[in-house]
């Protein structure tokens, strides 16, 4: 399995709608990251900076089928007043954090 990690910032006040929308998610958009190979996605939110990672059979190929999927571009569309997300503008996927250590 391969690690992703990305951050981004919720809009001022507005996390309530931010998490409410995490507990509504689209079943669509779940199957998206299933059919992507993506595992154990968690977002974790401080103040109003968040940070989220997941697990992947490959980070490209997740990133491509994230970057081609419709729903993605919609739920993209549904976050973009609650949230600030920096976005690769080769993939389209948020932007790749490096590494730096690993325990396991």
């Amino acid at each position: 399995m391969e690690r992703f990690a990305w951050r981004a910032r919720v809009l001022p006040g507005m996390v309530d709608e931010y998490v409410r929308r995490h507990k509504e998610i689209w079943p669509e958009m779940t199957e998206v990251l299933r059919r992507a190979g993506i595992a154990n996605y968690t977002i974790w939110r401080s103040g109003v900076d968040l940070f989220g990672y997941y697990e992947c059979r490959n980070v490209e190929e997740a990133a491509r089928v994230q970057a081609e999927s419709p729903v993605v571009d919609r739920w993209n569309e549904y976050m973009k007043d609650v949230m600030v997300m920096e976005l690769d503008p080769d993939t389209g996927a948020q932007t790749l954090l490096e590494q730096v250590f690993l325990h396991e």
